[in-house]
């Protein structure tokens, strides 16, 4: 079946023939794609129907929107925090690293995967478009999620660690972005050397490296792949936050216990309380970061590993693409939570961009200490 609509027929002229909203029966997903961009296609998806036009121009509209989105928060973000020298400290160097790779990932890969939605669900850019867009989306991708492994860091050594000298400097700090960058470099430029390669996934209309050839030379690259940029990370970012949580608590633990055995009801003062609110906002938004990585990565590493070692006959173009676009949205959310929760930062924004109606209490700022300052 495959070709026979593009060579008897165009692919537009079929479409525009049937009577409803969808494609003739019959046809398979590649006869959507040109014949010139048809190599790049991995046979798994030869025998799966074309996706719903519905579903292409949906998901161009919401990416259309989220793009805006993702553009204003982390534009917004990195003048905040380039304008404002309160805020240039080296923990919000990484605040600014983040806002920076976000930013990337929606400069590179955003635009190229709205004008596929909207020219009708296929890869149009050939093989080194489709390089570029997978490449770009690693690093940019890795690098955020590294970035977030540092901003952890930062926290565990502020709250957990504040007593053993392991002061972030400015140095300190620039060192560990460059290598946050190396790392994901390292890791995402093997295919473009020949180990592995870079692919059209799902419906078509963005590309991943081959997670579905089922021989070692690219499964090695995709077992890689989900130890360096899943596996690691994750147990890093989630022993740093744990810790953060357990720190907090055998705190509290701590002042109510020394409180009962001197008859008073609190040793804290009202500097103390205003520090009590920042380490459960602290605490809170560590327990959001992990939820909302988790709700982000999990998806896609399950299809990267069924792809090697599972049943790909439950990888539809759709299970397996939109993994990877959710992926994409953490460059809207990324702001918020780590910017927009900063004390200091909703003050400045306030004071810049009044319109935003933050309305944050200038006391919280005063009372609190160097330490929550930078662990926010």
């Amino acid at each position: 079946m495959i070709g026979t609509y593009a060579k008897n027929v165009s692919f537009p002229e079929a479409f525009r023939s049937t009577s409803v909203w969808g494609y003739p029966e019959g046809m398979s997903i590649v006869d959507t794609v040109p014949e010139e961009y048809r190599d790049l296609i991995h046979p798994h998806w030869l025998k799966y129907p074309p996706v719903n036009p519905m579903w292409h121009y949906l998901l161009g509209i919401i990416f259309l929107l989220l793009g805006i989105l993702s553009t204003c928060g982390n534009c917004i973000v990195l003048y905040i925090f380039m304008t404002k020298k309160s805020l240039r400290t080296p923990a919000n160097m990484f605040v600014i690293n983040l806002a920076f790779a976000d930013l990337m990932m929606m400069v590179s890969q955003y635009p190229m995967y709205i004008y596929c939605c909207f020219i009708g669900g296929y890869w149009p850019l050939g093989a080194h478009g489709c390089e570029f867009h997978a490449f770009s989306a690693a690093i940019t991708g890795d690098t955020a999620l590294l970035t977030l492994v540092a901003i952890g860091y930062d926290r565990y050594c502020v709250i957990v660690k504040a007593f053993d000298g392991g002061h972030m400097t400015s140095l300190k700090a620039f060192f560990i972005i460059i290598f946050c960058w190396t790392y994901a470099t390292c890791l995402t430029i093997w295919p473009l050397f020949g180990w592995n390669r870079f692919i059209p996934e799902g419906i078509l209309t963005s590309c991943s490296f081959d997670y579905l050839s089922q021989d070692w030379h690219h499964r090695s690259f995709g077992l890689m792949v989900f130890s360096c940029c899943f596996c690691i990370p994750f147990t890093a970012i989630t022993f740093f936050y744990s810790q953060i949580v357990l720190a907090i608590r055998r705190h509290e633990k701590a002042l109510r216990a020394q409180a009962k055995k001197m008859n008073v009801e609190s040793l804290r003062s009202n500097a103390d309380m205003s520090k009590q609110s920042q380490e459960v906002r602290v605490a809170k938004v560590a327990v959001a970061n992990v939820g909302l990585w988790l709700i982000t990565w999990v998806p896609y590493a399950y299809v990267v590993m069924t792809g090697m070692f599972g049943n790909t006959e439950t990888l539809t173009p759709l299970v397996s693409g939109l993994p990877g676009l959710i992926l994409k949205t953490a460059s809207c959310y990324n702001p918020v939570m780590f910017a927009i929760s900063h004390p200091k930062f909703r003050l400045a924004l306030q004071e810049s961009m009044p319109w935003f109606c933050i309305h944050e209490p200038k006391g919280d700022d005063v009372a609190s200490s160097k330490t929550e300052s930078e662990a926010k």
